[in-house]
């Protein structure tokens, strides 16, 4: 069985077709999808989406090219949103200087603000970092001594998704107690850097991905990715480590229960991904 950690299946591209996409993703052996939240909005979707499909969970938090009216209402906000008993973590959150959508002070702000929910809330973070890898280590220095004191130090901290930095701040996530999450990239033929890294890496350390409906894995690359897909990132994943896949989905599907650690307590085979009803 596998778990998808980050897709947003909230997002308008599943719209006409959301069922069947559950469908082919339980199918395919994806036994739990979490779906992160961009937003207020999308985070009161991954909710509702939670509630309705059983082996779907949900995140909470504002992604930092949404973070321009991050106020201390919003944070109240996410605060009510992330008791409901589905909610794994807060995310997806952090810093992005690719799109300059939003000033760098407000997106520090914003990631700073619920940095400190999550380790209040003793709830994992699940980070987005682009072109800002730097900053990102400058505030997780200073945040992470703090968390570990408030969760305890054996406590995984959170994940830094689509990993696209390097070997060194690799190894300073895994002291952190964080993990990283891989995707689609790693399919893809001529990201030869990525390769070598993930051979480098420890499965330990690592969860699967689909970020779906963006980045689809070879032999879909240009297409809507879709959780089903998760399949082909992990025989990649398997191919790079020189492992087999189902070593793979055992090691992914673990540390995501320890991760997303509300998940620890659920017999995930069990509960598969599936739809309700279709009404007549």
């Amino acid at each position: 069985m596998l778990v998808d950690t980050h897709c947003h299946l909230d997002f308008h591209h599943f719209d006409t077709d959301r069922d069947e996409v559950v469908r082919r993703a339980a199918g395919a052996g994806v036994a739990v999808i979490v779906n992160p939240a961009t937003d207020l909005a999308s985070s009161r979707r991954a909710i509702a989406l939670a509630e309705r499909y059983p082996g779907v969970y949900a995140q909470v938090g504002v992604h930092p090219n949404d973070s321009a009216d991050f106020d201390a209402q919003t944070l109240e906000e996410l605060r009510r949103l992330a008791a409901h008993p589905k909610v794994v973590a807060i995310g997806e959150i952090g810093l992005d200087y690719y799109w300059e959508r939003v000033p760098h002070g407000q997106q520090h702000a914003a990631f700073e603000a619920q940095l400190e929910l999550a380790a209040e809330l003793d709830l994992p973070v699940v980070i987005h970092c682009r072109d800002a890898h730097a900053d990102l280590r400058d505030v997780l220095r200073k945040w992470v001594p703090g968390a570990q004191k408030r969760r305890g130090s054996d406590a995984i901290l959170g994940v830094l998704h689509a990993y696209s930095g390097d070997l060194a701040l690799a190894e300073e996530a895994f002291g952190w107690n964080m993990v990283l999450s891989l995707g689609g990239p790693v399919t893809f033929r001529n990201a030869k850097g990525l390769h070598s890294l993930v051979a480098r890496l420890p499965l330990e350390r690592l969860l699967l991905e689909t970020d779906a409906p963006y980045l689809a894995p070879h032999p879909h690359r240009g297409q809507r990715n879709e959780p089903a897909y998760l399949v082909l990132i992990a025989e990649s994943m398997a191919a790079l480590q020189r492992v087999s896949p189902a070593e793979v989905a055992e090691q992914t599907t673990a540390l995501a229960r320890r991760v997303f650690y509300k998940l620890a307590g659920q017999n995930i085979p069990g509960a598969a991904l599936a739809p309700p009803p279709i009404e007549s």
